[in-house]
């Protein structure tokens, strides 16, 4: 299972008269962890494989791939790692105030598009396509320019991804992230950082909230305002998202990837996989064989740009499923 480092509220540093800040980092990293911050960030990530957490939305991404998320919107990129692993140079993250890029486009019409990035980007933004390619390019060209070469490719950027077509965006989070509403501390990041680190052998409320020197009902109604979501829909989630990833390699039986992801029940893991994506972990597999279709995403959050999985039908997978359970045990 992936790993994180502790943190919450993220305090990016910037010179005063800097328009934006940019670096690259590695990970496991101190930069990368669950964390908000009023900038907005455009965040690449170059390597590797894993799962996103971005406001209510969890799911998987395979590098290269182009995210923008909007002020105080939580967020996280936890990559899939080999105990002892690192990947370095994996993230390349610009960062800009979004009020002062809007009086920008107040001042400059030709940038009025770029009002509409930042109004969609509070429920984080995921781009495909020549825009993820063209995007990427002009993000990773930034790092080596400096003065006015650099503020026109940080323009041209914004420009690149305000106008991308709708098939190659796609909004990441159901709504957008209430995160002024919760706690600026490191206990709370500790708590957080508890629950992401223990999927496998599952994260307890009452230990969370302990961490975090919350009661149980505070901790749940701060985790649930920052995330969207409580806190075992959030476990799930995560669980789901990482037996997606390993349904990919054929050599894994269903049964080992259900314990691997957390779920000491086959019937429970097929039943919880089933209800996620509307398939099951075979059909899911079956489903990934075909590169004409991308990874599932769960139902409620598809944005403009996913394409649903055909589902398995109701009555055929419960019909089929302890069948299937046991070929799958074997």
């Amino acid at each position: 299972m992936s790993e994180t480092a502790p943190a919450y509220r993220e305090v990016v540093p910037r010179a005063p008269d800097a328009t934006f800040t940019w670096r690259t980092h590695g990970y496991p990293d101190p930069l990368a962890r669950w964390n908000l911050h009023p900038e907005v960030e455009i965040h690449l990530i170059r390597r590797g494989t894993g799962h996103y957490v971005i406001g209510d939305a969890v799911g998987g991404f395979t590098a290269p791939a182009l995210f923008v998320v909007g002020a105080r919107v939580p967020h996280d990129w936890l990559s899939d790692l080999e105990r002892g692993e690192r990947i370095d140079d994996r993230d390349v993250v610009l960062q800009f105030d979004p009020e002062r890029v809007a009086r920008l486009a107040a001042a400059a019409p030709e940038l009025d598009p770029v009002n509409g990035l930042l109004a969609r980007s509070a429920r984080g933004i995921e781009f495909s396509g020549a825009t993820l390619e063209r995007a990427g390019e002009l993000l990773l060209g930034i790092g080596e320019q400096d003065g006015g070469a650099a503020i026109a490719g940080f323009l041209h950027l914004l420009a690149v991804l305000a106008g991308a077509p709708e098939d190659e965006w796609r909004a990441v989070a159901s709504r957008p992230a209430d995160g002024a509403a919760v706690p600026a501390s490191d206990t709370f990041a500790e708590a957080v950082d508890y629950i992401f680190r223990n999927l496998r052998s599952g994260p307890r409320l009452s230990e969370a909230a302990r961490i975090a020197g919350m009661s149980v009902s505070a901790f749940s109604r701060h985790f649930a305002r920052a995330s969207g979501q409580n806190f075992s829909d959030m476990v799930r989630h995560l669980r789901l998202a990482h037996a997606c990833r390993l349904l990919a390699d054929p050599k894994r039986s269903i049964a080992s990837i259900a314990h691997d992801a957390g779920y000491a029940n086959l019937s429970n893991f097929n039943r919880r996989f089933r209800e996620e994506y509307a398939m099951t972990p075979r059909a899911y597999r079956r489903l990934l064989a075909d590169e004409n279709h991308r990874p599932a995403e769960p139902r409620a959050q598809a944005g403009p740009a996913v394409r649903d999985p055909l589902p398995v039908p109701r009555s055929q997978a419960g019909g089929d499923e302890d069948h299937e359970e046991q070929e799958d045990e074997q």
